[in-house]
């Protein structure tokens, strides 16, 4: 290794130091979804990411998606997929298949990669210890539209991921709960993340997503956010369409108690250390 590079890797650990020490023993609560869960190279980062998080003294909680791994079996099946709002209408059928896609094959494929990483991931879905409470989601649109098994949270018991933070395991989180009638639900990944925050008094919120972040009509990142500005970011057209769900969502963790959310570019390798231990970042900070 020539100087220049040593030099350059002593900076970047530097730079961290103060960053390493405000999130020493906090917790972090990461939704994974988008193109860092399907390309291998974002994938391996992300576990990384996490794993190095886990050993420098932060407590990662992973919650994530997989409705294009959904998709993609469905249509295997011969089953057409509808979407109302961008929620998936999802009927018994349909939330076996959820189930076993987010609670088997995507959750295992990211516990593994953590755990291949050198770190110890716990899979779970909301569905053990009756982690994630749920009921069905209804909107009104004229009429009642029937989403089938859809829902929303209505509260979340941490003792199962305070136990695993506490030994030392990575929890990794599918976003499917369960009613008082012991239904299961098909979640949104980025509410079950936002709800775990707050219920964790989590530092900080993380949402991986397809964008560089919040632009404004320039395509220019916008950063430093809060509720005011959000508010007029929404209302002269800055902020809409498949963002808004995910403003919302990172407004309300940061308006229950976590410090700050952060909509982030899942696309770049290693974003989730860029965001949280470098002065640039690579998305857009949200805080109260």
């Amino acid at each position: 290794m020539d100087q220049l590079a040593a030099n350059n890797i002593a900076s970047v650990l530097s730079e961290a130091l103060p960053y390493l020490q405000r999130l020493n023993n906090k917790t972090i609560v990461i939704k994974f979804g988008g193109n860092a869960m399907i390309d291998d190279a974002l994938k391996n980062s992300f576990a990384r990411d996490i794993v190095l998080l886990k050993q420098v003294g932060v407590n990662p909680v992973v919650v994530h998606g997989g409705g294009p791994q959904i998709g993609k079996l469905l249509e295997k099946m011969g089953k057409e997929s509808k979407f109302i709002d961008g929620m998936r209408v999802t009927d018994s059928e349909t939330m076996d298949v959820v189930e076993m896609v987010l609670g088997g094959l995507v959750n295992k494929s990211i516990v593994n990669l953590i755990n291949h990483n050198g770190g110890q991931a716990v899979g779970l879905t909301g569905k053990d210890g009756g982690m994630i409470r749920a009921r069905k989601m209804e909107l009104q649109e004229p009429g009642t539209i029937d989403l089938g098994h859809v829902g929303e949270v209505t509260a979340i018991d941490p003792s199962i991921v305070n136990t695993l933070d506490d030994g030392n395991f990575i929890p990794v989180i599918a976003p499917i709960g369960v009613g008082s009638d012991s239904i299961s639900y098909n979640i949104n990944a980025d509410l079950v993340a936002g709800k775990m925050a707050s219920v964790l008094g989590a530092e900080k919120l993380l949402l991986l997503t397809n964008t560089p972040g919040i632009l404004d009509k320039q395509d220019n990142i916008l950063t430093g956010l809060d509720g005011k500005s959000v508010a007029e970011l929404i209302a002269d057209g800055t902020i809409a369409g498949g963002m808004l769900p995910k403003v919302t969502c990172a407004l309300d963790a940061v308006n229950s108690g976590v410090k700050t959310s952060h909509i982030i570019d899942g696309r770049v390798e290693h974003a989730v250390l860029l965001e949280l231990l470098t002065n640039e970042g690579v998305g857009t900070l949200i805080k109260s």
